[in-house]
């Protein structure tokens, strides 16, 4: 019999999605009601050191790691794997503006980061991330004037990355849901109540079947949390 971590790894994505784009896992960690971090938004620790080793496995099962600006500024991640073994997946910071940080820790990555801004960021930056080893991907914007999720996960692809794996912000986690563009979801539950930040906002539709759903969800506790998983599958419109 296998434990939930095992069949949770078995179940990765490890094909390239139907729209010629990586597999996309959605991955957090998360309270009893919902929230990842406080309601002044500031980062919560919540994963317990088995469920912390869960999710650094299924980082090390995936081509690439990606982050939004925000986590990097409020959190300042490594985006390696630490607490399992395996290889470090490839670090992807959606940075429209080119904010990051040069003393920002995943740049002690031993992969150098990508970092998708926009085309209209300013050259000058741009410049100067690459020449500290960052490679740069200028995309068009989407209508809400950030990086263009389509456009990246397509030049993703081209430079062979089929499986990714998503770690947060909120804003790029629902942003992933709303535009359909999630394959999996992997969430770590620990068993307390906060009030704070919700993972997913604002979905739109207000019927349970109109809303995405994982299909033959698997669950287990690991450690003192419980993991949920499953393939998300989106309802008719």
């Amino acid at each position: 019999m296998t434990g939930p971590l095992e069949d949770l790894l078995a179940r990765v994505p490890t094909s390239v999605g139907k729209a010629r784009r990586p597999s996309v896992t959605l991955c957090y960690a998360q309270s009893l009601d919902g929230s990842i971090g406080t309601a002044s938004r500031k980062p919560l620790a919540l994963s317990g050191p088995e469920s912390l080793a869960a999710a650094h496995q299924l980082r090390a099962a995936h081509d690439a790691l990606l982050v939004g600006i925000g986590t990097v500024i409020s959190d300042d991640p490594l985006l390696t794997v630490r607490h399992a073994m395996g290889e470090h997946p490839q670090p992807v910071i959606l940075d429209s503006h080119l904010r990051i940080p040069r003393e920002a820790s995943l740049w002690k990555h031993p992969k150098p980061p990508l970092i998708a801004c926009l085309a209209t960021a300013n050259l000058e930056r741009r410049q100067e991330l690459e020449a500290a080893g960052g490679r740069v991907i200028a995309l068009p914007a989407s209508l809400e004037g950030r990086v263009s999720l389509p456009a990246l996960l397509d030049r993703l692809r081209q430079l062979g990355i089929g499986t990714l794996m998503v770690e947060g912000g909120a804003r790029v986690i629902t942003s992933f849901v709303r535009e359909k563009l999630a394959d999996a979801l992997a969430i770590s539950v620990t068993p307390a109540l906060v009030g704070g930040l919700q993972a997913i906002e604002g979905l739109g539709p207000e019927r349970l079947e109109r809303l995405p759903a994982l299909n033959d969800p698997g669950w287990g506790a690991v450690g003192s949390d419980l993991l949920v998983w499953g393939e998300i599958v989106w309802p008719a419109q």
